[in-house]
């Protein structure tokens, strides 16, 4: 679609959104019959070959019948053999027919938990900001600032959305920066179902480079005041002297980490999906636009003072999800938009995939299956040297986040890797804040709300994705711990 039809679609009553729409339902891809049967015969195959396999003595037996669920899932996800959706709606419906949770509500009342909610609210704030206008005006700004030069534009793309993430939820992050880029796009006649290495580029690259940097400060997601937890009281319990760390002390120590995350995301995505494009066309250069308009406006006022409300939710108390509940309703009220057209664009099939990942990741923790995989793994790690340690701790870590929430993954690892690291003459402080660090890299699209987000565009699939993802993973755990083990001691932790 180039950019003139779409032009032409605007002057003939239709949105660009609108004929995107219907190019997309007709020209979408179609997999065979055959494939799709003998993807799930695969599919069946590996959780049956699981479940023949005895059960270790450690492993309770709902901990086992777990893991030969979620190993057809991952593959059912990864391949794409049926949508997406139907597969978390498929592995919900798992849980209790295969009776791994007690209750039947246990395992769907994670698809409405609180965070699973915010996410949803999130990815509405993008509706949101698309339909008044917002997003095309701050791509207005990014291009002024930064250029059309794809690589120097890109570059300051990644650095952004991890410095932002730092501060703000990576969710919200990704959802500015992605609304801004995707009229670029349109204006070149690159669709969802004519994705090339430009689109998938910045699609898959600003998700990651956001999931980078929440870990910079305490601000930047619920994993970092919890390691901090955990520590304090792991401290308290064995030495009887808690081990606090202020808001200022671990942004000295985590911040400066995220500057070189930020570089390394850029470099991975640009060197797998390099564009060929150098410089943006003419197409998607945009003229001066005009003032802002009351919706323009009033969308911008109540999106900051959400960030005000998210930046002092620890002072109010108030959960994140309250904050956007709350902004919606100031969205709505003044008819700035309708809750109907919000319903309308909204990518439902994101957020049942995402609360899915919820559910899973609270099934593992609680049928005994995460515990027993962590008591597997890390023994392998005691008498090793201090690179081997971390790098071992750091990708079971990002394992783990890949298929649960990262404050999860945090959650279930350190009571486990604590009193190893005391065990081993490691610093049980070292270990705790490692973790929140190595849990923001995930190598599935489920990992986290961000990559759920970006997926929800439809400009690439889980391959593509899991293609970049995992060789991401490993260099930023490769950064991150030559960072910690450089860095920390010259600022005397260690």
């Amino acid at each position: 679609m180039s950019a003139q039809e779409l032009k032409d679609a605007g002057q003939m009553g239709q949105t660009p959104d609108e004929l995107i729409s219907a190019e997309e339902e007709s020209n979408g891809p179609q997999q065979s019959g055959k494939s799709i049967l003998i993807k799930c015969l695969i599919a069946l195959a590996l959780g049956l070959g699981i479940y023949a396999l005895p059960t270790p003595e450690t492993l309770p037996p709902a901990g086992h019948r777990f893991l030969a669920m979620i190993v057809p899932v991952i593959f059912l996800w990864v391949s794409e053999a049926v949508p997406i959706g139907i597969t978390a709606l498929l592995s919900g419906a798992g849980l209790i027919l295969f009776q791994i949770t007690a209750r039947p509500a246990d395992a769907w009342q994670p698809f409405a938990s609180p965070a699973v909610m915010f996410v949803l609210m999130i990815i509405m704030f993008g509706v949101v900001l698309n339909e008044v206008g917002l997003a095309k005006r701050m791509l207005y700004y990014i291009l002024k600032v930064a250029g059309t030069n794809v690589k120097r534009l890109s570059f300051f793309v990644a650095i952004s959305s991890t410095m932002l993430a730092t501060i703000f939820h990576d969710a919200t992050v990704t959802i500015i920066m992605i609304f801004a880029i995707l009229p670029v796009f349109y204006a070149m006649g690159i669709t969802a179902r004519k994705s090339n290495n430009l689109s998938k580029f910045f699609i898959i690259m600003i998700p990651l480079a956001a999931s980078a940097g929440g870990f910079g400060t305490l601000l930047g997601g619920g994993r970092n005041p919890l390691a901090v937890e955990i520590l304090a009281k792991y401290t308290l319990d064995t030495t009887g002297v808690a081990m606090n760390i202020g808001f200022l002390q671990y942004m000295i120590i985590q911040f400066p980490l995220s500057i070189f995350t930020a570089v390394g995301t850029w470099l991975v995505c640009y060197l797998i999906f390099r564009p060929e494009e150098k410089e943006l066309p003419a197409e998607a250069k945009m003229e001066k636009l005009p003032p802002m308009n009351a919706a323009e406006k009033g969308v911008t006022i109540i999106f900051a003072l959400a960030f005000v409300l998210w930046t002092f939710t620890d002072l109010t108390g108030w959960h994140v999800s309250v904050v956007a509940a709350i902004a919606l309703f100031g969205f709505c009220a003044p008819k700035w938009i309708t809750f109907k057209t919000i319903c309308d664009k909204f990518p439902w099939e994101s957020w049942i995939v995402f609360g899915a990942g919820v559910s899973l990741g609270d099934a593992m923790l609680k049928s005994g299956a995460g515990q027993f995989l962590a008591e597997q793994f890390v023994p392998l790690l005691e008498g090793q040297h201090a690179f081997v340690t971390y790098f071992g701790m750091g990708f079971f870590g990002s394992f783990l986040s890949s298929m649960m929430s990262n404050s999860a993954a945090v959650a279930l690892t350190l009571p486990v890797t604590l009193p190893m690291a005391d065990m081993m003459g490691m610093t049980v402080q070292s270990v705790a804040l490692l973790a929140p660090i190595t849990t923001s890299f995930i190598m599935l699209v489920i990992g986290c709300p961000p990559t759920i987000i970006a997926y929800s565009t439809g400009y690439f699939s889980q391959v593509e994705f899991s293609k970049v993802a995992i060789p991401w993973c490993l260099c930023l755990l490769l950064i991150s711990v030559v960072c910690v083990l450089v860095y920390w001691p010259l600022i005397g932790f260690n």
